[in-house]
């Protein structure tokens, strides 16, 4: 080429930027009995407990707290919410389920990460590497789940593209639940109470980096 013979070496072309997923970061659950939102310590306990939600609903004395204490979290649009569904079974030992929120706030994603940090993006994939394991073949196919939360609308930003720029200033976390019975979630406009007895969980819709603060 010309330009290498003049000793001028071509730059390749600069990737373009992406916004980074929105990942799930706080998990909350409602009292079947007051309704107020309770903070989940971690992943593993929201997934254990979303998994008895249907014949076992969340109290507040779970948490060892009283209905008479303040909610930890608010439904409102300060968060994107989205409905998780009861009785999923709890993620398998050794493997994560990770959620992901696309950048146009549609819906979310599903993955699961093997103890080596290998993403299985589908079930064909889940039971191929199972197969491949023997050290996993214990694990129950059935309890991978690829059932995404809904997403609230009423609750997600107005203009998605605003909410992904990497500029924006304020951020927008986002919120998942679970209901322990079949409750229609599709009002856009529900409020606090009538999410009876589910759950949420939240992140930073706009740099994708987890972090915990006073959510719906």
């Amino acid at each position: 080429m010309a330009e290498e013979e003049n000793g001028i070496v071509a730059k390749p072309r600069a990737k373009k930027e992406i916004a980074p997923g929105r990942l799930i970061d706080t998990y909350a659950a409602q009292c079947e009995n007051c309704h107020q939102w309770r903070v989940i310590d971690g992943q593993e306990e929201y997934e254990d407990i979303r998994s008895r939600m249907i014949d076992d609903p969340f109290t507040c004395d779970k948490k060892q707290i009283s209905c008479e204490d303040p909610a930890d979290l608010d439904y409102d649009s300060s968060r994107t919410w989205v409905i998780d569904k009861p009785g999923l079974p709890k993620t398998p030992k050794g493997f994560k389920r990770s959620l992901v929120l696309r950048k146009d706030y549609s819906k979310m994603d599903t993955y699961y990460f093997t103890p080596t940090g290998k993403k299985l993006r589908s079930r064909n994939e889940v039971a191929s590497y199972v197969e491949a394991n023997p050290e996993f073949k214990g694990a129950p196919l059935e309890d991978f789940s690829f059932t995404v939360p809904k997403v609230m609308e009423d609750t997600a930003p107005p203009d998605p593209k605003v909410a992904a720029s990497p500029v924006a200033k304020v951020a927008s976390p986002v919120v998942a639940a679970a209901t322990p019975s079949d409750d229609d979630v599709s009002d856009k406009s529900a409020k606090s109470k009538e999410f009876k007895g589910k759950f949420k969980l939240e992140e930073d819709t706009l740099s994708g980096t987890p972090h915990v603060s006073p959510a719906p």
